[in-house]
């Protein structure tokens, strides 16, 4: 698989991953309550804008990663 599609994969996961974490914290981390499922939506939108942040970098940044940031020279 390509290196940017992992890149950008991992960069999502992680997003929502984080996101989902601390909204569960934030409302008192019970899974059985109707807010973990809003939680979960709502945890959808950063690791959605992860996505787009990863398609415009790949883009304008190292073009071996989804990265912003340009690669330093030496």
């Amino acid at each position: 698989m390509n290196r940017l599609i992992l890149d950008t994969i991992e960069r999502t996961l992680g997003t929502y991953a984080v996101t989902f974490l601390g909204l569960l914290l934030a409302d008192g981390f019970d899974l059985t309550d109707v807010g973990a499922l809003k939680a979960a939506a709502i945890a959808s939108v950063p690791a959605a804008l992860s996505v787009v942040k990863a398609a415009v970098g790949s883009l304008i940044g190292d073009q071996s990663t989804v990265g912003w940031v340009p690669r330093a020279r030496s």
